[in-house]
C-alpha cells in the first residue's frame, strides 16, 4: 500500500518533461513572434526609409546633371505643348481609368522632349522626375516596371511601348502604394483639376488630373493604351487620341489584388 502524499519518480520526470515541452513551445512561439515583427519593421520601414533616401539622392543627381533644378511645376501659360495638349486630350465619357501589365507598340510622334527623354533613359536608368504638388512628391521615373531593378528602389516606372513624355499618345507609370518608398501611398488624394509635372533634361511637361479609376483588374491593359479605356469598365476612358499621363497602382492598401489609376491631360510644356 502506497503512503499518501509520495510521488514516484516516474511522475516527476513526466512531469519535467511535460514542464520543458511547454517551456520549448512558448521559446519557440515567442521567437518567430519576434521574426515576425521584424519582417512587419522591415517591409514597412526600413523598405520605405532605404527608398526614399535612395531616391531623393536620384532626383538630386539628376537636377545636378541637368544644370539648374526645376520648380515643382510648370507655368500653366507656359508656350509650347499647351496647345497641342489641349487639342489632344480628346473626349471622353463618365468614365476613368485602371491599371495593366502590358502594352502595345506605339508610333514615336511628338515633340522633342520625348526624344531627349528616351536619349537619357540609355544613359541612366532614372531619366525623369515626377512631381505632383498635392502629395509632396519628387520621385524618379525610370523605364520597365521590374520591381528588383525599379519599383523596390522607390522609383516610378514607365511602362515599356507607351509613349515618352510630351509625346502624343500615353505616358503610362506603375509605382508601389505601400513599402519600397512607396511613391504612390495617396495617389487616392488626387482630384480633377490637380497638376503632374514630369521634368527631363529638355523640359517639363505639365498634365492636368482628369479622372480617375478606382478599382479595376491588375490584368486591364486597355487603361495604358495610346488611347486609354478600361476593357473592365469600358464606360471609363477616352475616346480620341491626345496627350496622356496614366498613373497606376495596387489597391487596395496591402494587397495587389486589383488596380487603380489617375488620368491626366497635357496641358503645358516649358522647355529648359
Amino acid at each position: 500500500m502506497r503512503a499518501p502524499g509520495v510521488v514516484h519518480h516516474g511522475t516527476r520526470r513526466r512531469r519535467a518533461a511535460y514542464r520543458r515541452a511547454v517551456w520549448s513551445g512558448a521559446e519557440v512561439l515567442v521567437t518567430v513572434g519576434v521574426v515576425l515583427l521584424l519582417l512587419v519593421a522591415h517591409q514597412l520601414w526600413w523598405t520605405n526609409r532605404q527608398a526614399r533616401h535612395g531616391a531623393e539622392r536620384k532626383v538630386q543627381a539628376l537636377e545636378r546633371e541637368w544644370g539648374t533644378p526645376a520648380p515643382g511645376s510648370a507655368d500653366p501659360d507656359a508656350s509650347g505643348a499647351s496647345g497641342a495638349g489641349g487639342t489632344g486630350g480628346g473626349e471622353a465619357d463618365d468614365g476613368k481609368s485602371g491599371e495593366g501589365r502590358s502594352a502595345g507598340r506605339h508610333s514615336s510622334s511628338g515633340s522633342g522632349g520625348g526624344d531627349g527623354a528616351r536619349k537619357q533613359s540609355r544613359r541612366s536608368q532614372a531619366y525623369a522626375v515626377l512631381g505632383i504638388p498635392r502629395l509632396s512628391l519628387r520621385v524618379p521615373v525610370a523605364e520597365g516596371v521590374s520591381k528588383a531593378d525599379v519599383l523596390n528602389k522607390g522609383y516610378v516606372g514607365h511602362y515599356k511601348g507607351t509613349q515618352q513624355p510630351g509625346q502624343a499618345g500615353n505616358f503610362a507609370l506603375a509605382g508601389h502604394r505601400n513599402t519600397h518608398g512607396e511613391p504612390f501611398r495617396y495617389l487616392p488624394r488626387l482630384r480633377r483639376g490637380d497638376t503632374i509635372t514630369v521634368e527631363t533634361k529638355a523640359a517639363v511637361y505639365t498634365y492636368t488630373v482628369d479622372r480617375t479609376l478606382s478599382q479595376t483588374s491588375a490584368r486591364d491593359v486597355g487603361v495604358i493604351r495610346p488611347v486609354p479605356r478600361s476593357t473592365v469598365r469600358p464606360s471609363y476612358g477616352y475616346t480620341r487620341p491626345g496627350y496622356y499621363i496614366t498613373l497606376t497602382t495596387c489597391t487596395p492598401d496591402y494587397t495587389s489584388r486589383y488596380r487603380m489609376a489617375v488620368w491626366g491631360k497635357l496641358t503645358s510644356m516649358r522647355p529648359r
